[in-house]
């Protein structure tokens, strides 16, 4: 596969250790894009039950400041890849149908030939309830994943 590795990476011990446990099997050098998505307030908060409007008096500055955290993770997560070997660009996008689905998107977009990702270990219990973007992609990717633990 000709495309780039893309980490998926938040900040996370579990996004940095996804990547680190990539370096052992990824050949260098290699193209890498660092993605980092980010949710709009308004969607988090249907997810939880919430039906925006009202909830948040500054949704608009709530949103631009997860767009900045994302923004600063993504960058953190370049250095951090080309620390160890990546030629990598940061991608930071918006998520509004999940990021899972989202990630794949990206993934496919740019026919990138691992997509990594950590997992946060929520447990079977927590994950059926909440999801898990790992979960998702995994099961959806129609391209190799590498999911690595925290530790």
């Amino acid at each position: 596969m000709p495309g780039p590795v893309l980490f998926c990476y938040d900040g996370s011990e579990g996004s940095q250790a996804a990547m680190t446990a990539a370096v052992e099997l990824v050949a260098h050098p290699a193209p890498a894009v660092v993605l980092t998505i980010w949710q709009p307030a308004a969607v988090l908060l249907a997810r939880a039950g919430g039906f925006g409007g009202g909830y948040l008096s500054d949704e608009e500055k709530v949103d631009g400041e997860q767009a900045q955290l994302a923004a600063d993770a993504a960058e953190e997560g370049v250095q951090r890849a080309r620390a160890h070997g990546y030629d990598a660009s940061a991608r930071v996008e918006e998520a509004t149908e999940g990021a899972g689905r989202r990630i794949i998107e990206i993934a496919d977009e740019l026919d990138a030939r691992l997509i990594v990702c950590g997992r946060r270990g929520l447990g079977t219990f927590a994950s059926a309830l909440l999801g898990s973007v790992s979960h998702v992609v995994l099961a959806h990717a129609g391209r190799p994943v590498l999911i690595a633990p925290e530790r």
